[in-house]
């Protein structure tokens, strides 16, 4: 099966989630989790009508846009805040529009202004500290960035992401940053849970973010959902799903290992089962 038919196949699922759930499928963003995967399998996602990618680590997808360059040339400005709904990820709805991409990975305190440049959102940020960098670096630029926080809601020691209780501090010192867009909240699920499982952490996350947006009303977003769970997802308020193995297939190694992030005990060169399904 080919790509173009695999995301077909993708997007029928979609829809029928949808249904269920009595949403609109221009309410979801079909993410393509293109991380490990060469620069010609991003083109050939492009060429399938992709136009929202999601990248794990800076130095990787440094190398990869260098020949991507002509799909990922569009610069955020304060006036041109991204639509992450179904129509921006789809060229059947508009041929022209630009792809963006997301480092939706761990981020090191010292690689926080390359992501703020090559980067149009960043999906994982989970503390105070990287979130000052990157406002930092983003006024630098002139550009207004977006940003996602990610919630971690497992038990699991391999997670990222900050606890729900540390969240409405978090937003609260957010405000004062004038270059930064807090604009949803992201979560991934145990590895071992099933799709039904995942509902709860799921549900979880939606009831964060609506008692969030009283303090922070531009947090809108839910980016939650992988291959193996995203109609699910759908169902319980997702507005982006992020797919990997679904649409790209078998994900390849890495054909030379980057430098480890900034979590020395749980964020080695090795990837966990969950973080293989974004």
């Amino acid at each position: 099966m080919s790509l173009a038919q695999r995301l077909a196949r993708i997007q029928e699922q979609i829809a029928a989630s949808c249904r269920r759930a009595g949403r609109a499928e221009r309410e979801i963003a079909l993410m393509a989790v293109s991380k490990t995967h060469p620069a010609e399998a991003v083109a050939e996602a492009y060429a399938a009508g992709v136009r929202l990618f999601g990248e794990n680590r800076v130095q990787e997808w440094q190398e990869k846009r260098t020949s991507l360059q002509h799909l990922f040339s569009a610069t955020l400005t304060e006036s041109s805040i991204p639509d992450f709904s179904i129509q921006a990820s789809q060229a059947t709805r508009s041929e022209s529009l630009v792809a963006q991409a997301h480092l939706i990975g761990p981020l090191q305190s010292n690689k926080t202004v390359r992501a703020a440049e090559i980067f149009d959102a960043i999906d994982a940020v989970d503390s105070l500290k990287i979130a000052a960098r990157l406002d930092a670096a983003a006024r630098t630029l002139g550009k207004r960035l977006p940003i996602l926080i990610e919630v971690k809601l497992s038990h699991e020691a391999s997670k990222h992401g900050i606890a729900p209780a540390e969240l409405p501090a978090l937003l609260t010192s957010l405000v004062s940053f004038d270059s930064l867009i807090p604009s949803g909240l992201m979560t991934v699920p145990p590895w071992d849970a099933d799709y039904e499982s995942a509902r709860i952490y799921f549900r979880q996350l939606r009831q964060l973010r609506d008692a969030s947006l009283p303090v922070c009303p531009t947090l809108t977003q839910l980016s939650m959902g992988m291959s193996s769970d995203y109609a699910v997802a759908i169902e319980e308020g997702s507005t982006c799903i992020r797919i990997g193995s679904a649409l790209f297939g078998k994900r390849p190694p890495l054909a030379v290992p980057l430098q480890p992030t900034r979590r020395s005990s749980s964020s080695s060169s090795s990837i966990s089962p969950s973080e293989s399904a974004r």
